[in-house]
């Protein structure tokens, strides 16, 4: 595993799209009247993360750990239940493990990590535990009086998916947190509605989403050349 400044190789594309997330957070916690200084800590720290796990950079992992703590307990404040549970007990959790197997799994020792192919049992195991695991938290947050309780269990499945890939090393990780931000952005505006200080967590997700589609496209990108080198 190499040791190195994740930073220091963004493409000119990555440091606009990284850059023009910085901005639109920062943006929506102005106009929103700097009220929730801590959703927008949050939100910035998940924008830098995503871009160093568009180039699967095991640094990504821990601000990705650092995210979870932090939105989980914004989670609590706006009473989504379902997403608290999701990041702190699921995500979080997920998050190293996911670390552990990235540092674990360096492509020729280099700061990027090997990306590898799904077989058939691992999508069965994926399938089989997401329903278990969504099944288990349904309940659990219908009983807590989960506000949004549709729209969390679906946050809970695609979630669970995403970090499920993201521990498989699979270019699909990215393409199962693009699902997960459209269902977070839909509950993050039905909380701006009664709170214009929920709006970061909004533009926060829209951003993720962006950042989202790079990475599918970029770890496909990275598979190809990791094959190529393999073969030589």
């Amino acid at each position: 595993m190499k040791i190195s400044n994740p930073y220091a190789n963004l493409t000119k594309f990555e440091w606009t799209l990284w850059m023009s997330s910085i901005f639109a957070v920062l943006l929506s916690f102005f106009l929103s009247g700097m009220q929730d200084v801590l959703s927008t800590i949050a939100s910035l720290i998940g924008v830098s993360a995503l871009i160093l796990l568009a180039r699967g950079a095991w640094q990504g992992q821990v601000l990705c750990i650092v995210f979870a703590a932090l939105y989980g307990i914004v989670s609590i404040r706006m009473q989504y239940y379902g997403e608290m549970l999701t990041y702190l007990c699921m995500s979080l959790p997920m998050a190293v493990i996911s670390l552990i197997s990235w540092v674990r799994h360096p492509f020729k020792e280099s700061n990027e990590v090997e990306v590898a192919r799904l077989s058939k049992r691992i999508l069965l195991v994926m399938v089989g535990s997401a329903a278990v695991v969504t099944t288990i938290f349904f309940f659990l947050l219908r009983a807590l009086g989960n506000a949004a309780l549709g729209i969390s269990t679906v946050s809970i499945t695609t979630s669970y998916v995403a970090a499920f890939l993201t521990f498989c090393r699979s270019p699909y990780y990215a393409l199962g947190y693009a699902l997960n931000d459209i269902v977070l952005i839909t509950l993050w505006i039905i909380a701006a509605v009664n709170s214009p200080s929920s709006s970061p967590m909004v533009i926060c997700f829209v951003m993720f989403f962006f950042n989202d589609m790079y990475a599918f496209f970029n770890w496909c990108r990275m598979q190809k050349k990791q094959a190529a080198l393999a073969e030589e």
